[in-house]
């Protein structure tokens, strides 16, 4: 199994795992399906979401990625919309599944995600009215 260096294990400040330490070597790889995401989901439910897609992004991008050490569980959130398979046939109980993001639906889905970052602040986006004494 796959670990991915530098990717958070979890929602920073909360009980949400975005990876597992250990492969599972009885039963293999927690099948991945597709969950519904329902309007009445939970807020940190779905903070939980879009911080998984934030970690998606700065970590692959738009390249495909292998499951590795991914939770399954919130992989299943995201699968079939904004994670899809990235090859044919694809097996949902493998460590070795690709995967890549779905950029137009995850950005319709996250647009938090894909804005652009604020530009830092300088003296010059401010003018020059203040005093250099």
């Amino acid at each position: 199994m796959l670990k991915h260096r530098g990717f958070p294990g979890r929602l920073p400040g909360t009980d949400y795992q975005f990876t597992i330490r250990r492969a599972n070597v009885k039963g293999g790889a927690t099948r991945i399906i597709r969950r519904e995401r329902y309007a009445d989901r939970a807020h940190a439910d779905r903070m939980a979401d879009l911080g998984f897609m934030q970690a998606l992004w700065n970590h692959f991008g738009e390249e495909p990625f292998e499951r590795g050490n991914l939770d399954a569980g919130r992989l299943s959130w995201l699968f079939g919309r904004e994670v899809v398979p990235a090859e044919d046939p694809f097996d949902p109980c493998s460590y070795e599944a690709l995967l890549k993001i779905d950029v137009k639906r995850a950005r319709a889905a996250f647009p938090e995600v894909f804005a652009p970052a604020e530009a830092p602040w300088s003296p010059e986006a401010e003018g020059d009215d203040w005093d250099e004494d």
